[in-house]
């Protein structure tokens, strides 16, 4: 890569996949620098704002990736979805594994909050964001990442779509699905 323009941006982080593949530890850095934080924020949400438990997987997912990154392809998809990947099978494993209960927490919005306007205002955020996620909570696991990753994490379509491994037809039923279901369990006061 030159210090000139880049066309193909999307394509950068694949040159960095391909330069770990042939030995650049460097490359695997970089691209850890630049994911690391993303896998993070999603984990925390999916284990209930357990922060000790996040930083745990989301350390397996890069070791997990470096194990694998010998044969990973280019299949024209976002190197974070394969990150992401990862780390949600590494979270469905534990779930599976162990029987480990999600309590979601508002500790996974602090981040992403609007400015307020005053204590009261700030109270009221705070209640509908810890109803919201109570509710989102008790969706499925499929219709709860949809939800987690469109609008918490704030991915397209076309990303959950790679990162669920399912087509985008798929996601938007799934989406549509748990959106309704969301609408039947949120309270009044919510809608």
């Amino acid at each position: 890569m030159t210090g000139g323009q880049h066309d193909n941006a999307a394509d950068e982080p694949w040159q960095l996949v391909k330069a770990a593949q042939a030995g650049d530890t460097e490359a695997f850095g970089v691209l850890y620098d630049n994911y690391v934080d993303m896998v993070f924020r999603y984990v925390l949400f999916r284990v209930g704002g357990d922060r000790a438990f996040a930083e745990d997987v989301t350390s397996e997912t890069f070791l997990r990736a470096l194990r694998s990154i010998g044969s990973v392809s280019y299949q024209g998809r976002d190197v974070g979805a394969w990150f992401v990947t990862i780390a949600r099978n590494i979270v469905f494993d534990h779930v599976k594994s162990s029987r480990y209960r999600l309590e979601i927490t508002t500790a996974e919005l602090q981040d992403n909050r609007e400015e307020t306007s005053g204590p009261e205002q700030e109270v009221m955020t705070e209640a509908t964001n810890a109803e919201l996620l109570r509710c989102v909570s008790q969706l499925g696991d499929d219709q709860r990442d949809c939800i987690v990753l469109r609008f918490i994490e704030g991915k397209s379509v076309s990303e959950v779509a790679q990162i669920m491994d399912r087509n985008e037809g798929a996601v938007k039923a799934l989406q549509h699905r748990a959106v309704r279901r969301l609408a039947q369990i949120l309270p009044s006061w919510l809608r």
